[in-house]
């Protein structure tokens, strides 16, 4: 069964960094498109970082550019998230997801999800 446990949220002040992880089970990530998304209340998902399964294409969102970077680790098939000056805005839930059928940077087009973990960002 396939599986995707984000961690490594928590409260942190502006400005300040933050390291997210992911670990998958039952899939390879590797084989497909993976990417971190986040969901602040009432608003949508929205795609934060994407890359496709062979690294060629990569999504950074215009909100997060220059203060966000991804990395994978296909051995340990694990996924993350760095992000660094944090704002504020950038409260939200954040998600691990997987898109087996292709490349896409839009929730919908993502299969695999973890549970979520939250980030506060506030003094």
């Amino acid at each position: 069964q396939e599986q995707m446990v984000e961690s490594g949220g928590g409260l942190v002040q502006p400005g300040g960094s933050l390291r997210l992880s992911c670990a998958g089970s039952g899939f390879r990530f590797d084989d497909y498109s993976i990417g971190w998304f986040r969901q602040a209340p009432g608003k949508t998902r929205e795609a934060v970082v994407c890359i496709s399964s062979d690294d060629r294409l990569a999504y950074y969102g215009d909100a997060v550019k220059d203060r966000f970077s991804i990395w994978v680790d296909a051995a340990k098939n694990s996924l993350g998230l760095h992000m660094k000056d944090l704002k504020a805005d950038d409260t939200a839930v954040y998600y691990c997801a997987a898109d087996v059928r292709g490349w896409g940077t839009k929730a919908n087009e993502y299969d695999y999800w973890g549970q979520g973990t939250q980030v506060t960002v506030s003094s």
